[in-house]
This record gives structure tokens, C-alpha cells and sequence, in this order.
């Protein structure tokens, strides 16, 4: 049975980070979704922030990967690796029953991919909840109500859109559109203008400090100075990046996301639509912090937007809060 004193937790299975909540304790770990791994012996090496110091920086026989990609398994060996890691760091030898979080849009293989690599990681029993419902839910939105409620969860590897309502998602949109799209887009534009070839870190820095989801009100950005690997010397160059283009480069995914934020509103019935004009769209994950977002979508979409208080840990708190559920998903399981 399930009981208070089991060590029982909720698993944010992100494409950049993993987070895991434990009932009764929050929070308990917050890692990035990196392993390093020995290319010869395929050993793991190391797992989670100390993996993630490693990326850019090993010698041939090591590698440091992100198993998950667009927000599902990508490697699932490495995948199951990095979550017995992750579970036996969090609860010890106990066998915990999880429940983790994936994106709305993924197929029933993929969903049973992330079940099987919890249980082969340690967990003894696996359940997953949809990431928008989980995001909700850490945000505080009332999911239970026969009010519609509306949730953006900007990811590392995907970005979920929901309106919610009587504890179910009404309407649901994921696209690949997320945080290392933005990345990706600022390697690209680095790349193309100043022949210069930066890391992942590096455009992850990049974004957090100068980059604006509005290109006009970039331009109160100061500009930031960044090192990386001169394609036509091939020697160590820094050059200044200003806030605008940095805009420019990343409008596109910027745009795709408005996209499916219509999309989905456009999916839901008139009645939950009036919900969210009042109560207005509220933004999670890492993506929700990139600069003047909630302004544009919000201008784009007519309807108020809000960043929720800690969005980083929404999904996290989320799946664990779902974890009071667990018996009830049990029973339908049978």
C-alpha cells in the first residue's frame, strides 16, 4: 500500500534538467540531464552537474550527452543510467513508486519508454503525468474547477500549451520549439556573422543575459562580449553581441510558439476561451524567463500573460503534488 512514511517522488524529466520532488520534503534534487560516458567501455563517468562541467571540454574517449531529446528518451540505456543515478542520490536502496512527467504530445511507446527506464532504474512501480497538467498544478491554477484555465510550459526540449479544466487537459498543443531552439538559433547567428564557433554553454549565456523575445525593446539591452573558436584562424577570438540581433535570431522560434499558443485557443470552446481572457495564460519552465515574453504573447493573443512564481520548479512540484493521486491511477492501471 501506498503510506506516508514510503519515500514515494515526482521526476521532472527535462531535455536540460532533471528535478525530483520527494512527499513531505519538496524539491530535493536539481540537476542538469547530462552523462559523461567512457566511448571505448560505454562506463558512465559522471552524471548531472558534474557532467555538464564536462561538455566541450572532454578528451576522445569521453562523452557527455543529453539522453533526452525534444523532451523524450533519445538513448534509453543512457536515459535509465542517469535516473538510477538520480533516484538512488534522492531516496538511497529504496524502491520508490514515481511518478514522472512527460509532454502532452508524446505517443504511448514513448510514454512506456519512460516507465520501463524508471523501473530498470530502481523505481518499483512508474506512472507519468502530462507536463501542462503538471505545470498547473505547481503553479497553483485551480485544475479542479469547472473554470478553464490556460498554461504555457516553455522547456529545454518542448513547449506545451493547455487550456485545463475538472481536472483534465480540454485542449493541448506541443511543439519542439523550446529553450535549445533558442540556443541553437544563437549558435546559428554567431556563426553566420562573425565566423565564429561558440558552445551550447556559451549560447545558453548568451540568452540568459541579453536575450529579448521583443527586438524594439532589445535595443535598451547593453550588448555582451563572448569568446569562441575563429572558423578562419581557428584561434581563440572574443567579439560583442548586442541584444537586437540576438532578437532577431530567435524570433522565429518565438514566433512558433504565439503559433501554437493560438492554436490551442483557437481548439477550446467559447466558454473556457472567456476563463482565460479573465484569469489570463500563465507561463513556466525556463523559457518563461527570456525578456519582455509575457508582453509579446500577450499583444499577440489579446490576453493578459503572467509568469508563474518559481517557474522552473512548476512541473517538479506539480508531479509531486500528483503523487496524492497515485492510488487512484493504481486502481485504473488494473
Amino acid at each position: 500500500m501506498f503510506g506516508l512514511g514510503a519515500k514515494n517522488i515526482g521526476i521532472d524529466l527535462g531535455t536540460a534538467n532533471t528535478l525530483v520532488y520527494m512527499e513531505g520534503k519538496g524539491i530535493v534534487l536539481r540537476e542538469p540531464s547530462v552523462v559523461a560516458k567512457n566511448t571505448h567501455t560505454g562506463k558512465v563517468i559522471a552524471v548531472g552537474s558534474e557532467a555538464r562541467e564536462m561538455i566541450g571540454r572532454t578528451p576522445e574517449s569521453i562523452v557527455a550527452i543529453r539522453p533526452m531529446k525534444d523532451g523524450v528518451i533519445a538513448d534509453y540505456d543512457t536515459t535509465a543510467s542517469m535516473l538510477k543515478y538520480f533516484i538512488e542520490k534522492t531516496v538511497g536502496n529504496s524502491k520508490p513508486s514515481a511518478m514522472i512527467c512527460v509532454p502532452s504530445g508524446v505517443t504511448e511507446v514513448e510514454k512506456r519508454a519512460v516507465i520501463d527506464a524508471a523501473r530498470v532504474a530502481g523505481a518499483r512501480e512508474a506512472f507519468v503525468i502530462e507536463e501542462p497538467f503538471a505545470a498547473a498544478i505547481g503553479a497553483g491554477l485551480p485544475v479542479m474547477d469547472p473554470t478553464g484555465s490556460m498554461v504555457v510550459d516553455i522547456g529545454g526540449g518542448t513547449t506545451d500549451v493547455a487550456t485545463i479544466s475538472l481536472g483534465g487537459i480540454v485542449s493541448s498543443t506541443s511543439i519542439r520549439q523550446a529553450g535549445d531552439k533558442f540556443n541553437t538559433a544563437i549558435v546559428n547567428y554567431v556563426h553566420s556573422n562573425f565566423n565564429l564557433l561558440i558552445g551550447e554553454r556559451t549560447a545558453e549565456d548568451i540568452k540568459i543575459q541579453i536575450g529579448s523575445a521583443s527586438v524594439e525593446k532589445a535595443e535598451d539591452i547593453e550588448a555582451v562580449n563572448i569568446r569562441g573558436r575563429d572558423l578562419v584562424t581557428g584561434l581563440p577570438k572574443s567579439v560583442d553581441v548586442k541584444a537586437v540581433d540576438v532578437a532577431h535570431a530567435i524570433q522565429d522560434v518565438v514566433q512558433d510558439i504565439i503559433v501554437a499558443i493560438k492554436e490551442t485557443l483557437e481548439q477550446t470552446s467559447p466558454e473556457i476561451a472567456a476563463d482565460v481572457i479573465d484569469h489570463g495564460i500563465v507561463l513556466t519552465g525556463g523559457g518563461a524567463l527570456l525578456k519582455n515574453l509575457p508582453e509579446i504573447i500577450s499583444e499577440a493573443t489579446k490576453v493578459p500573460v503572467f509568469i508563474a512564481q518559481d517557474p522552473l520548479d512548476c512541473v517538479a512540484v506539480g508531479t509531486g503534488e500528483s503523487l496524492k493521486n497515485i492510488e487512484v491511477m493504481r486502481k485504473n492501471r488494473r
